[in-house]
């Protein structure tokens, strides 16, 4: 079981990812905006971070900025989760310090499987 924080703005999308992961048995967290994100990460321990690219207060670069700048949390992995899907966009989100990217729209059973991948890298 993992802790895993789910930042991402869009309600229904954040409730299919709790759902899909509390079936996995993971321990999750959730943020509505990118200054919650920021909030929650500096606040508690994760073994991952979804993180949506477009939020208010703070996008998710920022979000990502923030992150890899404090040295308590730099190490954490994060996932970029993004409806901006071109190479460019993709270039982008993993030069400013994200570790993993995955494009909307996903089927439950993708994000599982990248999610499991990830924390299996670990063991």
């Amino acid at each position: 079981m993992a802790r895993i924080l789910i930042a991402e703005d869009e309600e229904v999308l954040r409730m299919l990812m709790v759902d899909t992961l509390e079936d996995e048995g993971h321990e999750l967290d959730e943020a509505a905006d990118g200054q919650e994100a920021i909030h929650q990460i500096m606040e508690n321990e994760y073994d991952l971070i979804l993180l949506d690219y477009m939020m208010p207060l703070f996008t998710g670069l920022e979000v990502i900025e923030k992150v890899r700048n404090s040295p308590e949390k730099s190490g954490v992995k994060i996932m970029m989760v993004s409806a901006k899907n071109q190479q460019s966009d993709k270039d982008l989100v993993m030069e400013s310090g994200a570790d993993y990217f995955i494009s909307k729209p996903y089927s439950p059973a993708e994000l599982v499987q990248k999610i499991e991948g990830i924390l299996h890298e670990e063991a």
